[in-house]
């Protein structure tokens, strides 16, 4: 007997639809490996309406007060706390993430961040009024960009659309968002709750593949283009956007180099840097995945990491003793297996590196050691739960291995000397490094990257700048 699929829709000018043409694709839950609803696949007519949408709303939300703009946040992030259950109902069936860890991990930073910057409506503001050239008075505004369109990932789908739509909406402008056509199902849902808040048109969802966000990103509206994905993906979006000059924010891959040096607490780093290499499924631009450990402590350290692996467990949502739930989709499932299965020969798998069970998308914690700087594992995003271990002689050599990779994102450093610290983080050539700690984000900071990670900053005050433009005005004194 088959069991009717659920049908989601798209949210464009405050009203849920279908595609303009009928066309859907089936979502699938990671846990079984089977479908469980239907999305709209949008195309063209559902992009226009949508960008159509947004520009006519996007004059009204420009003029909203500061304050305005900060109190229908604070109502969205009220509304958030409310449904936060349906919100990781639905997150879960889309992601197969551990309910707690969602519960506990995802929703309450998602409503920090939306009133963070909720209260940086406020702070919208230019310099100070002055007179550089004698009987005129200069006036510098921060405004709106416009119509943003916004392309979401499937790690963590209902975080990145905060991290997306927050700092825009609160900037004053208007958001078209496409959730990855692998996890809509909380974004549809999170349009619900905003759509009871804020204006019509302020925030439209498009469900859609690849190329619907090409055409979002290609269409004449949006004043700026922002994604969070692969570093393909955002390359062709900044290809697309530089036809008509797009402004482009681009939150892309990472390889994060752990750098352990010999005076480390063994016990404690990896303890953390496991947590931070496997939670999520690895699943993190961000993660612990690359970890370069000093030559004398390497033996001991690499035996404490496959023993760490051994104990961490992935498994159903509900098990409350599992650190995470199943890679995203088959495809991504199949790219983790095709990195290990052509490990070169004096690659180690020290833990894991297999499949678990037959039915879902669950991968074993694994770790592998042995690896050389140009090994593809140490070069390429795996983005699945594997950890690889290389060792280093010297500091120069830790920094050489640790910058000599395409992503520059985030970093971290493990060791008890502060000076060794500092200048570890004056060397590595990343848009984060943490010290003796790996993966916590806080508003208040910015979170971006360098090089083929992409530029733009999320979060922070810089994140809510980049959603602006910055405009001279000029007045003669003599009236």
């Amino acid at each position: 007997m088959s069991t009717e699929l659920r049908r989601l829709r798209n949210y464009i000018g405050g009203a849920f639809r279908d595609a303009a043409d009928g066309r859907t694709t089936e979502v699938v839950n990671p846990v079984t490996g089977e479908a469980y609803a239907t999305a709209p696949l949008s195309g063209q007519a559902d992009v226009d309406a949508a960008m159509a949408a947004a520009a006519e709303a996007f004059p009204g939300w420009r003029d909203a007060t500061p304050a305005e703009r900060q109190k229908a946040l604070l109502k969205v992030a009220d509304a958030i706390e409310e449904r936060a259950e349906e919100l990781i109902a639905a997150e879960v069936e889309n992601t197969g993430k551990p309910i707690g860890l969602t519960r506990t991990e995802e929703i309450p930073p998602m409503v920090d961040q939306i009133r963070f910057f909720a209260g940086a409506a406020r702070m919208l503001e230019g310099r100070s009024a002055g007179e550089y050239m004698e009987g005129l008075t200069s006036i510098v505004r921060r405004e709106p960009v416009g119509v943003c369109a916004q392309v979401a990932p499937w790690n963590y789908p209902m975080m990145m659309a905060v991290w997306k739509f927050a700092p825009a909406i609160a900037a004053g402008n208007t958001v078209v968002l496409k959730p990855s056509d692998t996890t809509p199902a909380s974004t549809v849902l999170l349009a619900e709750i905003l759509g009871s808040v804020l204006p019509t048109g302020v925030f439209n969802v498009v469900c859609g593949d690849r190329g619907t966000g090409r055409m979002m990103v290609e269409h004449e509206i949006p004043a700026m283009a922002s994604i969070t994905g692969s570093v393909r993906a955002g390359m062709q979006v900044a290809e697309s956007a530089s036809k008509d000059l797009k402004r482009v924010h681009l939150e892309l891959g990472g390889k994060a180099p752990v750098v352990v040096f010999e005076d480390t607490d063994i016990a404690k780093a990896v303890e953390d840097i496991s947590v931070a290499g496997f939670f999520n499924a690895g699943q993190d631009c961000t993660a612990a995945t690359r970890v370069l450990v000093h030559e004398s402590i390497h033996d001991e350290f690499v035996t404490a990491l496959a023993k760490a692996a051994a104990d961490t467990k992935t498994g159903a949502p509900d098990d409350e003793d599992v650190l995470f739930g199943p890679l995203n989709n088959a495809h991504q499932l199949a790219q983790v297996e095709g990195f290990v299965d052509r490990l070169p020969a004096h690659a180690r798998v020290e833990a894991g590196g297999r499949r678990v069970g037959d039915k879902g998308f669950f991968y074993a914690p694994t770790v592998v050691s042995g690896l050389k700087q140009d090994d593809e594992i140490v070069q390429k995003e795996v983005f699945g739960p594997v950890i690889t271990v290389q060792t280093f002689t010297d500091e120069d050599q830790a920094v050489a291995y640790a910058n000599g990779v395409e992503y520059a994102l985030a970093s971290s450093v493990w060791t008890k000397d502060h000076s060794r610290a500092m200048r570890m983080s004056k060397k590595l050539d990343f848009g984060c490094v943490w010290i003796n700690t790996h993966i916590p984000l806080v508003a208040e900071m910015p979170h971006g990257g360098f090089k083929k990670s992409g530029y733009g900053k999320d979060l922070s005050a810089y994140g809510f700048d980049d959603y602006t433009r910055i405009k001279h005005v000029m007045t003669s004194l003599d009236g």
